[in-house]
């Protein structure tokens, strides 16, 4: 309850990313973000490629140096199409050069679902990336959706959510800029 308090009020009067230390990971369940599980040693992210609709290839790797939300998604999947329009205005407000969402459509999502699933939930700020096979999903262990990774800088898991959050919360806001001040 304290930790919540102090979350809250570190928030409340703008915290200072500069000042901030590690991520208060037991701060951030308790204020809202339960099933965020920290990595209890931060390993490596998988190197697999995984591709935009017009056929490039990504990797993980692409982002290192910048701290990543990888979310695991499908156009099927109910729960993310809740969670989608929180990742989507995470990325509005906080994507940029020191953080960035990359959500992952993972097994089969047709051009036209995931068009029409953007164009119903309104996301305007994610870029379309694909993992049609779902082999990016398997080498990071991914069982169900929507599946949410936390990466550091230098490209290692740091924490893991299982489901949907509302990732646009304060509490999320504040994981990102402790992340980001590491």
């Amino acid at each position: 309850m304290l930790r919540s308090a102090l979350l809250y009020t570190a928030l409340l009067f703008g915290a200072n990313a500069a000042l901030a230390g590690p991520v208060d990971w037991q701060a951030a369940r308790e204020a809202g973000l339960v099933k965020l599980v920290p990595s209890e040693s931060p390993a490596p992210v998988s190197d697999v490629e995984f591709t935009d609709p017009n056929g490039g290839t990504r990797r993980l790797a692409d982002y290192r140096g910048k701290v990543v939300l990888l979310n695991f998604w499908a156009t099927w999947c109910a729960p993310c199409r809740k969670e989608m329009p929180y990742l989507d205005a995470l990325q509005a407000e906080m994507g940029g050069e020191d953080f960035e969402v990359v959500a992952v459509a993972t097994g089969r999502n047709t051009p036209e679902k995931i068009d029409k699933f953007y164009e119903e939930t309104g996301l305007k700020n994610l870029p379309v990336l694909l993992d049609p096979r779902q082999q990016l999903a398997r080498a990071m262990g991914v069982v169900g959706l929507p599946v949410t990774v936390l990466i550091d800088r230098d490209g290692n898991e740091v924490a893991r959510l299982l489901g949907e959050a509302d990732w646009s919360s304060e509490p999320a806001k504040a994981v990102i800029r402790q992340m980001m001040a590491e």
